[in-house]
């Protein structure tokens, strides 16, 4: 019996089982706004504009036409959100600390008019005339959409056994993209424009116990613990990079500025850190045979 208690504890221990919370946590974790990241923190301490940009967002689809990736069976669940306008609203009501852009809402334009139209009515039966203002209006368009999703990028994984006793990993990386651009109302010009993307991780990890314990008797033990990392949260900073790019790309064109001018140059310099690691990355070429990598 010890020497089983002794082999059980060696397998969960293998397993991770300390990274699994309790049963009582996970039915009682409170709500929670969503974590801040790395892109969303920076893109919120950028230093301010001359003047707030109005900007709208109409739509930003799922384009990628991607389905959640199954192993075992063909998923009909997307494979990243489809509220993706609502996630960008919120992106962009964030930069500068929300001193960057003055978002006005057209995703639920139809609710809106609506509900100005029910007021004008019922102002003019009492009180002969209307007396809402005008809708404020955008002078830039933010366009765009979710791209592409590739599943199974980069796959592997790692195991090893010992007398029955065994551990193994595996992982999987797929990414996201994500494409945006401003573009000018009055002229339909797109100022400027930018592609994202962010890699998402999953991680399995596996354990399990082949031990004989009498001549006719044998025990099995298996452990498994995997981390999948939230698709909806690499959109996100996706989006947030991809905001801050075309703050800084804008900027650089002399499209609007950063009402502290040597503050803005400094946060033009350090986004060029993103601009090395886009050129340091291998270039696909065409050769006669298909592509192939080169440095």
């Amino acid at each position: 019996m010890t020497r089983l208690l002794s082999l059980m504890a060696a397998i969960f221990t293998l397993a991770g089982c300390e990274m699994i919370p309790p049963i009582a946590d996970l039915t009682t974790e409170p709500a929670e706004l969503i974590p801040m990241t790395h892109a969303g923190s920076k893109l919120e301490n950028l230093p301010p504009p001359t003047r707030a940009l109005d900007v709208a967002v109409y739509a930003f689809p799922d384009l990628s036409g991607a389905n959640e990736p199954e192993d075992e069976f063909a998923s009909l669940s997307r494979a990243v959100t489809q509220g993706g306008a609502h996630l960008l609203v919120d992106v962009l009501s964030s930069a500068g600390g929300g001193k960057w852009f003055e978002v006005s809402e057209r995703t639920g334009a139809n609710n809106l008019l609506r509900e100005r139209e029910i007021i004008e009515k019922t102002q003019i039966a009492y009180q002969g005339r209307s007396s809402l203002p005008a809708l404020r209006f955008a002078g830039i368009l933010i366009e765009g959409a979710i791209v592409g999703y590739d599943s199974n990028e980069i796959t592997g994984g790692l195991g090893a056994s010992y007398l029955g006793i065994g551990s193994s990993v595996e992982y999987r990386e797929d990414i996201v993209s994500v494409s945006m651009r401003a573009v000018s109302v009055s002229t339909g010009r797109v100022l400027t424009s930018t592609t994202t993307t962010k890699t998402v991780y999953s991680v399995l990890l596996r354990s399990g116990l082949f031990q004989f314990v009498a001549a006719d008797e044998f025990l099995e033990i298996e452990a498994g613990f995997s981390r999948n990392e939230p698709e909806i949260f690499a959109v996100r900073e996706a989006m947030e990079l991809g905001v801050m790019a075309l703050i800084v790309e804008g900027a650089r064109a002399g499209e609007w500025k950063f009402k502290d001018a040597a503050a803005g140059q400094a946060i033009m310099e350090k986004f060029k850190t993103y601009e090395a690691r886009r050129s340091a990355r291998p270039v696909l070429k065409h050769s006669g045979d298909g592509l192939r990598k080169t440095n």
